[in-house]
């Protein structure tokens, strides 16, 4: 028998064992998701009112059996509505007097408002909480556009970069050039990873096989952007909203399904790049180590990961962060094949933000919605063989905000 089909085996039938050897707290027993893109009929309520049913649905339970809601929403200017928690109950009048809060933490936004659910579940302050990622940023105008992303930086010093936060991504993937040499290549293979991969997405904003030429060549529907930066290396401007049911180990068991946290890690970094090494993504790699130091695993043993490539240069100093390749040989992974979908280590199966888009409330939510399909093999055309450990790294700003989950199915 297989490695990972022996490990599926042992986990399904020795659960109980399982969550006593790894603390496992919570468990996520229902998610949903809207299609990402410009979704003109849509509004920031509509898009929470959708998911918010849609998650409690698929999870069986009502809003009545809920403990506590949670909100991610980083807005920074992209909606007139600020004050957003308790839209979630225009789902319901029975969400009325229930706990509800609004996090944000960037572009970590999600993944803050998932991690924050988890505190409360392992403080015993609840048993079932309710997350949901909301955004909407394509009614804004393309200039305020970029001046609302670049309060995701350090104004001080970023505020005037040419370019919003594209222009900051630049400034990186021009020093990783300059210390590791030119890696246009191995950016456009990993934007043209990506777009292959989310054709098969049916949540994806751009489901379209664009190729590795089409990425590599500077042309006039794919010109430079912010310094070696085409437009392919960026992700999309995007609305969206997903949602996710989490609930204690106890009840989960009982449910339709569980798919178990079994490690959350969250490191914070300096808000200034001046006062890093901007090219290490330090905060990534000591998110990264804790998590897989408290599932007791290592890197190998994750099935995929979904990872953050808000720009492409991104998911390649993530390659060396997270521990896949050496500092300076990120591009090794993509140039051998490892991180395609069929690789040693999938990464980005559902397209990432490149292909999916990247609606900055939503989706640090949507990664883990799209994790648990993937272990409960429910994925559809961008799964994964023999899913048995899933790992997740979202991000804020650049490299501030670092959150790694690592998913496993108990049931």
């Amino acid at each position: 028998m297989r490695l990972a089909e022996w490990r599926k085996e042992r986990h399904f039938v020795h659960n109980s064992t399982i969550l006593e050897e790894t603390s496992m707290t919570a468990c996520i027993v229902g998610w949903a998701h809207t299609p990402f893109g410009k979704l003109d009929a849509e509004t920031v309520e509509s898009l929470i009112v959708r998911v918010t049913n849609e998650a409690l649905e698929h999870a069986g339970i009502g809003p009545e059996d809920v403990d506590e809601v949670v909100l991610g929403h980083f807005n920074a200017g992209f909606s007139p509505q600020d004050f957003t928690a308790s839209l979630v109950f225009q789902a319901s009048d029975k969400f009325r007097f229930k706990p509800a809060i609004r996090v944000e933490n960037a572009c970590a936004t999600g993944s803050a408002a998932v991690h924050q659910a988890i505190k409360t579940i392992e403080a015993k302050r609840a048993k079932t909480v309710l997350v949901v990622g909301v955004e909407q940023m394509t009614r804004t105008p393309g200039p305020e556009i970029g001046k609302n992303l670049l309060k995701a930086s350090y104004l001080p010093e970023d505020g005037d970069t040419p370019g919003g936060f594209a222009g900051v991504f630049g400034k990186i993937a021009g020093a990783y050039f300059q210390r590791h040499g030119d890696q246009s290549d191995a950016l456009a293979m990993i934007a043209a990873k990506n777009h292959k991969n989310g054709v098969d997405n049916p949540y994806a904003q751009m489901r379209k096989d664009l190729g590795f030429d089409f990425c590599r060549a500077e042309s006039e529907k794919n010109p430079f952007v912010a310094g070696p930066l085409k437009r392919t290396d960026c992700s999309l401007v995007s609305d969206g909203a997903a949602a996710l049911v989490l609930a204690d180990t106890e009840t989960a068991l009982r449910m339709k399904r569980a798919v178990a946290f079994r490690a959350t890690a969250h490191a914070q970094d300096f808000l200034p790049m001046s006062k890093r090494d901007i090219v290490q993504f330090e905060g990534c790699a000591e998110a990264w180590r804790r998590a897989l130091s408290q599932a007791g695993i290592e890197l190998s043993d994750l099935s995929f990961v979904e990872t953050h490539d808000c720009f492409t240069i991104a998911e390649l100093i993530e390659y060396e962060a997270m521990g896949l390749t050496p500092r300076g040989q990120g591009a090794i992974a993509v140039k051998e094949g490892w991180t395609n979908r069929d690789g040693k280590l999938p990464v980005n199966p559902s397209g990432g933000l490149k292909a999916k888009g990247h609606p900055i409330g939503a989706t640090g939510v949507s990664m883990h919605a799209l994790s648990a399909m993937q272990l409960c093999e429910e994925a559809g055309g961008i799964q994964v063989k023999n899913p048995v450990l899933g790992g997740i790294f979202n991000m804020g700003g650049a490299a501030v905000a670092n959150y790694v989950s690592v998913l496993e199915r108990i049931k």
